[in-house]
């Protein structure tokens, strides 16, 4: 099918790069033209706006880094709602319901559909199309994107009402900030302790702590040193601020996630928001006086 797509980053580039693959015709737009470039190369058609896109294909697919951006892309000046041929607009961002709920909304006046679609499973699953994709929208509209969206993963249909998938995604990604946040505090513990931190990893792994900050990030990242994961911490603070405040919305409980929310703001004040979510694993590290490191000789 002809497909738009605007955001050719971390997560934009692998899956539209799938896409093309698949054989989906694509139009693209990126600000940076380099990844347009690495598109077009490979016989995607290159666009000069997201007013551009939509003006090609009735179906416009997004991966983006912030809300405000976001917004700006589908209803500014030289937005997505400014296309005459659009349709839908398929947002594989994280921006929360509150987000999705006002951008359905605005995009609904000019008769077109918001499809909410976000995704989960790092650089490494859009590259594979292994990642998990959630979806809510009007059910009509999204049965005939399934085979594209199943070139990126797994696909799960959410609900009807714009935002559910989005508070699925966010539940998905507290978890995983928890994760990381709780492994990191508990490794330290063990390594101040004496023991080797693979040692943890591998027990761990074996018993029901395991997580996929043990089974993934630890051994790929931090154990090495690389700190190199492959996504931002100011994107990981970004969905825990965001659950936080759609918890609160709906009256949940958040004591935890106030304490997980705490670390995470303390690591991006101390990394900046260009470093990689794993050095939250520093800041633990520079509280507890120690490195987790791997001991396993070469």
């Amino acid at each position: 099918m002809e497909i738009g797509f605007i955001g050719l980053g971390n997560m934009g580039g692998p899956m539209s790069r799938r896409l093309v693959e698949a054989g989906h015709q694509l139009t693209v737009f990126d600000t940076r033209p380099e990844a347009v470039e690495r598109l077009t190369k490979i016989g995607a058609r290159a666009a000069k706006s997201p007013a551009d896109v939509a003006n090609s294909v009735e179906t416009v697919m997004t991966s983006l880094p912030s809300l405000d951006i976001g917004l700006k892309v589908a209803t500014g000046e030289d937005g997505i709602i400014r296309g005459n041929r659009v349709r839908r607009y398929v947002d594989l961002s994280t921006t929360g319901s509150r987000a999705a709920i006002k951008t359905a909304d605005i995009l609904k006046e000019r008769g077109i559909v918001q499809i909410d679609c976000p995704v989960s499973g790092g650089v490494a699953g859009a590259e594979k199309g292994t990642l998990a994709v959630m979806v809510s929208g009007p059910k009509d509209e999204v049965d005939p994107l399934r085979p594209a969206l199943e070139v990126f993963g797994k696909v799960f249909y959410c609900g009807d009402k714009p935002g559910m998938a989005q508070s699925m995604k966010l539940a998905n990604n507290f978890l995983s900030a928890t994760g990381m946040a709780a492994s990191s505090e508990a490794i330290a513990m063990g390594v101040k302790a004496g023991l080797d931190p693979n040692l943890m990893c591998d027990v761990i792994n074996a018993g029901s702590g395991m997580n996929t900050a043990t089974t993934q990030k630890f051994p790929r990242s931090v154990l090495p040193g690389t700190f190199d994961y492959g996504f931002g911490m100011a994107l990981m603070v970004k969905d825990v601020r965001l659950f936080l405040a759609e918890a609160a919305d709906y009256g949940i409980p958040i004591e935890v996630a106030q304490a997980v929310g705490k670390l995470w703001e303390k690591a991006l004040a101390e990394h900046g928001d260009n470093s990689d979510f794993t050095e939250l694993a520093k800041t633990v590290e520079k509280g507890a006086g120690i490195q987790m490191r791997s001991l396993k000789k070469a």
